[in-house]
């Protein structure tokens, strides 16, 4: 069975990207999903004496094994002050030492939300336009304002974003089933 790798792009524990990605993940029918929580990997800040005198660190050699063996990819990005938060900037940049490609030419669908009433639309946008460099196959884009508005219990209550992202979701799963390779890297 394919493998999604699903990502909030935040470290808070009561991220709403994640509850995002909860919800979108209800729909994926035909494939594995596994949540990446970047708590689980810590890192220094990256900087280019600290790799030149330590190397790369074990957690992000761990996660990019992990990314590897991912047919494709859902990010929720959380927005700070317009752009990725520190946390995800920095797996980010790790990530590209090991493999500039880090979403190695995988379909990826692209969420974002917000209290506010742009949902996190300037960091999608620009993921949207840099995740391309680096290896993702964007399927689509979704960004969800006012999450506090339109997500309740579980589930969004406004129906034509919910359908919506239903049909960005569908389309997404259906772009990784019909790709021809399928990683095989272990952990």
């Amino acid at each position: 069975m394919k493998k999604i790798i699903t990502l909030a792009a935040s470290n808070s524990q009561q991220s709403i990207n994640q509850q995002l990605i909860s919800y979108t993940s209800r729909w994926l029918t035909q494939t594995e999903t596994l949540a990446v929580d970047l708590n689980d990997y810590v890192l220094p800040i990256y900087g280019v004496d600290f790799e030149a005198e330590n190397g790369i660190p074990t957690a992000v050699k761990k996660l990019d094994a992990l990314m590897a063996t991912a047919d494709g990819f859902i990010i929720s990005l959380a927005e700070h002050n317009g752009s990725y938060t520190a946390v995800f900037k920095n797996v980010l940049d790790w990530l590209s030492r090991v493999q500039f490609e880090v979403w190695r030419n995988k379909p990826m669908l692209l969420l974002a939300t917000s209290p506010g009433g742009r949902g996190g639309a300037t960091v999608l946008e620009n993921a949207n336009n840099y995740f391309p460099f680096m290896g993702a196959q964007i399927t689509g884009t979704f960004a969800l304002p006012n999450f506090y508005d339109h997500y309740n219990n579980g589930q969004l209550s406004d129906t034509k974003l919910a359908n919506e992202l239903h049909q960005k979701t569908q389309s997404f799963e259906a772009q990784v089933l019909t790709q021809n390779t399928t990683t095989t890297a272990t952990l």
